[in-house]
């Protein structure tokens, strides 16, 4: 029996150093006959790096939707396609669940390809235990933030959370609220680049770092002690 043509590829990108995407990755994205990109721009300057010069369409949170219609139709015309996004893995709270589970309801195949992610190296250097872990991506902004902290308030395993440089001191401020002052927490910033950091220790220690810092710079992911 013939397999199935693999429609669309999700497709990991480097997080910072270049030289971490995958021999099969590039192959993919040499293959396809076009791809998708959360920003066009920074996408551009990857596939000029890799000397890759198939068409590139935008695909993000605010033009899903619209863009998913338009992606459809040309899988449907037989052509494939690979998915990413600004850096790292595609759908891991960056765009691509929706056109994934598109695609899936239409009967297409997609594959998913390994890769770089933030919150795996993040977790590796946090020294905090490992075995059992959750994942919460970005906090709720603004409604539903207080009721998310409340409900983490007993999760005894190892939670990762994602978050932004100019909401990095209130969240460690609600952490020490939420989860007292002497929880272990770790903070990485700019992994796998010229100016990667982590800081390690009670939340109150790590919060006084970045306190007494000027400008807070960097994407981050902080690793926090179960209960």
């Amino acid at each position: 029996m013939k397999s199935q043509k693999t429609s669309l590829y999700l497709v990991p990108t480097p997080i910072g150093n270049l030289g971490d995407i995958t021999l099969r990755a590039i192959g993919v994205l040499k293959l396809v006959d076009f791809i998708v990109a959360e920003d066009t721009r920074q996408t551009g300057k990857l596939l000029k790096h890799l000397d890759i010069q198939q068409k590139v369409y935008a695909h993000h949170k605010f033009n899903e939707k619209v863009s998913t219609k338009g992606i459809l139709d040309l899988l449907d015309q037989g052509n494939s396609c690979a998915l990413v996004s600004d850096g790292g893995t595609p759908c891991i709270s960056d765009p691509g669940f929706y056109l994934s589970r598109a695609c899936i309801d239409k009967g297409l195949r997609i594959e998913a390809l390994p890769g770089p992610t933030a919150f795996v190296p993040a977790l590796m250097l946090s020294a905090l235990p490992m075995h059992q872990f959750v994942f919460e991506g970005f906090l709720p902004v603004k409604k539903g933030r207080k009721t998310r902290l409340e409900q983490l308030k007993s999760e005894s395993r190892t939670m990762i959370f994602y978050e932004s440089p100019h909401r990095l001191l209130k969240t460690l401020s609600q952490f020490i609220e939420t989860f007292g002052r002497t929880r272990r927490i770790s903070v990485s910033r700019e992994l796998t680049k010229m100016y990667e950091e982590t800081q390690r220790g009670t939340a109150e220690e790590v919060l006084a770092v970045f306190q007494g810092r000027d400008a807070v710079k960097g994407e981050f992911v902080v690793v926090v002690e179960g209960c």
